[in-house]
């Protein structure tokens, strides 16, 4: 893997967190993103000095179009060869019905999970272009294969991811390019924390019950999906706790 770079949006929590330092500790030189400035520098620090790999971190916001196109389409020419692309970088928001929700919310999350993932895509995918391959995976959700109660927009988004892996597919073929889009269910990460806007006891009770899936769960599948020899590409890939059947079905201890 060596000379291998990756780059993965949302870097500094949760599954990004996770996949950078999965890909980091088998040697690969990472590109991390990231809004938390002070946070992202002190995982570059952390990667770098526990795995003695090359880091690049980069400070934006994927919601924010023109900072991201300005940074990511000047990368330093040793940084241009990206052989993976995680597009992690997203939220969901609330948990209201329709007639009750925030559009600030509904704003954020289609800003987030949608355009900051077309916005990420249309920057890179042209370097992998001139390579002649790469690998892009996007983060979807459960959410993305069926539609639940007061879940409306954030289902809508992820509904997005999905059917956007499937026409990236289909467009770059010609480039070699391979597409993965992973389904994650309930994972323990700060997803539940910033859907209930910092509400810990609705977060935790999200998970009480039940082993969910980890971080690090995802990011093993993430790894395992990019380290797969070049005429093999997982297009879909749903993946749930044992305890999970869906969005709709889990099994919790009484």
């Amino acid at each position: 893997m060596a000379n291998k770079i990756l780059l993965v949006t949302g870097a500094t929590s949760g599954f990004g967190k996770a996949i950078a330092e999965k890909f980091a500790a088998a040697g690969w030189n990472c590109i991390i993103t990231g809004r938390r400035k002070e946070k992202l520098e002190e995982w570059c620090n952390y990667l770098q000095q526990t795995y003695g790999t090359k880091i690049l971190p980069l400070h934006f916001d994927v919601q924010n179009r023109a900072e991201t196109t300005a940074i990511l389409q000047q990368l330093p020419a040793d940084w241009q060869q990206i052989d993976v692309l995680v597009n992690n970088a997203g939220l969901a928001l609330g948990r209201d019905s329709f007639d009750a929700a925030s559009l600030d919310d509904w704003d954020t999350m289609i800003d987030t999970n949608l355009k900051g993932l077309l916005y990420v895509s249309k920057a890179i995918i042209p370097y992998m272009v001139q390579n002649g391959k790469g690998h892009i995976i996007n983060i979807g959700s459960t959410a993305g294969k069926e539609v639940y109660p007061n879940g409306n927009v954030y289902c809508a988004s992820k509904h997005a991811v999905d059917a956007i892996s499937k026409a990236q597919r289909i467009d770059l073929l010609p480039h070699r390019i391979k597409v993965t889009v992973i389904h994650p269910g309930a994972a323990e990460t700060e997803f539940s924390d910033v859907r209930f806007k910092g509400d810990g006891s609705k977060a935790k009770a999200v998970y009480e019950g039940y082993e969910p899936l980890h971080a690090s769960d995802i990011a093993d599948i993430t790894f395992y999906c990019a380290t797969l020899p070049e005429h093999v590409c997982i297009n879909d890939l749903v993946v749930t706790c044992t305890a999970q059947a869906n969005s709709f079905f889990t099994h919790k201890n009484a």
